[in-house]
């Protein structure tokens, strides 16, 4: 069989039906939350577990990169080659894939891509799902770790005060503010001083499928105001990724994701300065 092509970065339900059964392609599913260990998958896809082996359970942080050998571990035990095509998916529609996709290219792989609207947009195009899982072979995935696609509170407080980079919160407009309390309750409410918010869900249509490329490249450089340098946060590092992912599809300077994101800045004991309000 013909060897697969790099995919696009985000590929629709029609792209991965044609591909489904090649033999180089990998499904994954980085479902985390209510949509972790659902009952029905797309046929073959296997756990990118963002919850579980794919955090580093080392760090007091949710959700950070775990280390490349670990990583390169557990990608090697879900049957990733080094040839494979993987393509990504959630659940949710788009919430948590972006951040697989992400970690991937974090650690050096090109061939990977996200599905468009997740699993709700395969359903609705009338494709199957399975509650099997179907057996795979270990893979020789090797990591190369990329640096600068993820970063850490340091280098984030020098952003800050650089005039050439924004750094964008993904959450929603109330958490920035303080208004809303953050979902993990020790920390503390607001934002990082001199910080930007644009919401992950003003990038996504209502059904959960990223916006088209110009709203994208609009409301991208609206929120960055034409700066060439980019950091991305969140709550623990997932949502940064939706908007990380947004600014490579519209060729945006490789953006940086803060890897702890709030969950890092915001305990008490960092004593780092906070801002409330808008």
């Amino acid at each position: 069989m013909t060897a697969l092509p790099p995919p696009p970065p985000l590929v629709d339900a029609a792209w991965l039906a044609d591909h489904l059964y090649h033999p180089d392609l990998v499904v994954l599913d980085a479902s985390i939350g209510a949509h972790r260990h659902a009952a029905h998958r797309i046929p073959g896809a296997r756990p990118f577990d963002l919850d579980g082996a794919l955090s580093d359970h080392r760090s007091d942080l949710p959700h950070t990169m775990p280390p490349a050998a670990d990583f390169q571990r557990e990608l090697r035990a879900l049957g990733v080659n080094d040839r494979s095509t993987v393509v990504v998916y959630d659940g949710a529609g788009i919430y948590s894939s972006p951040r697989a996709w992400w970690m991937l290219r974090a650690m050096g792989f090109d061939r990977a891509a996200v599905l468009n609207g997740g699993l709700p947009a395969w359903q609705a195009a009338g494709h199957p799902v399975t509650d099997l899982q179907s057996p795979y072979s270990p893979g020789d995935f090797t990591a190369h770790p990329r640096p600068g696609l993820l970063t850490d509170r340091d280098a984030v407080a020098a952003a800050l005060t650089d005039p050439d980079t924004t750094v964008l919160d993904a959450r929603s407009h109330d958490r920035f503010t303080g208004d809303a309390p953050e979902p993990r309750p020790h920390l503390r409410p607001g934002h990082l001083p001199g910080s930007t918010n644009l919401p992950f869900t003003d990038l996504l249509t209502p059904d959960g499928h990223y916006l088209p490329l110009p709203d994208l490249h609009t409301r991208l450089t609206t929120a960055t105001a034409h700066r060439p340098h980019l950091i991305t946060t969140c709550g623990s590092g997932i949502t940064a990724c939706i908007l990380a992912f947004a600014a490579h599809l519209t060729t945006h300077p490789t953006p940086t994701v803060y890897d702890g994101s709030w969950s890092d800045w915001g305990r008490p004991e960092t004593n780092l300065p906070v801002a409330t309000g808008s």
